[in-house]
C-alpha cells in the first residue's frame, strides 16, 4: 500500500501578507450542473470567508468540475488556509442543502505565490481556465 506523503506547507506559510493560489475540484452525479444559484452563494461564501480571515480574493474562477482562487492575506494575522478550508466547508453544507447532487473531494491543492509577476501569471492562468476548456471564448466579455 502507498504511504500518503504530506503535501502542506507548514502553517505559517499560509499566514500574514502572502498570496496564495488553491484549486478544488468538485464531484458530480451524472448531468448536474452548476446554476445561477450556486454561483453566486460560492461567490458570496468566498467573499465571506476571506473576510472573516483577513484575506482578499484576488480572483477566482468557477469550472464545471473544480475552483481556482487566490487569496491574499491583507494584514499580518492573516490565514489563507483558514479561509480556503472555510469556505469549503461553508459551500459544502449549502450544497448538501440545496445541491445534494454536487459535493467537494476532500482536499484542495494550493501554491504559495512567490512574486508579484508571478502573482500575475497565476492570475492570468485562472482567468483564461475557461477560454482553455472552451466555454467561452474570450474571458473578458
Amino acid at each position: 500500500m502507498p504511504i500518503a506523503r504530506k503535501h502542506r506547507l507548514p502553517p505559517e506559510c499560509y499566514r500574514g501578507r502572502v498570496a496564495v493560489a488553491f484549486t478544488a475540484c468538485l464531484r458530480f452525479e451524472p448531468d448536474t450542473r452548476l446554476d445561477e444559484e450556486t454561483v453566486a452563494a460560492v461567490r458570496a461564501k468566498l467573499a465571506a470567508a476571506g473576510a472573516k480571515h483577513g484575506c482578499a480574493v484576488v480572483v477566482w474562477c468557477l469550472m464545471p468540475d473544480h475552483l481556482h482562487v487566490i487569496l491574499a492575506g491583507a494584514s499580518d494575522d492573516a490565514d489563507t488556509w483558514r479561509a480556503m478550508v472555510s469556505f469549503k466547508q461553508q459551500t459544502g453544507f449549502w450544497l448538501a442543502r440545496n445541491r445534494p447532487a454536487v459535493a467537494w473531494q476532500g482536499d484542495f491543492y494550493d501554491h504559495v505565490v512567490r512574486s508579484d509577476e508571478s502573482l500575475d501569471v497565476q492570475a492570468r492562468y485562472i482567468l483564461d481556465n475557461p477560454v482553455r476548456a472552451g466555454l467561452v471564448a474570450d474571458w473578458t466579455a
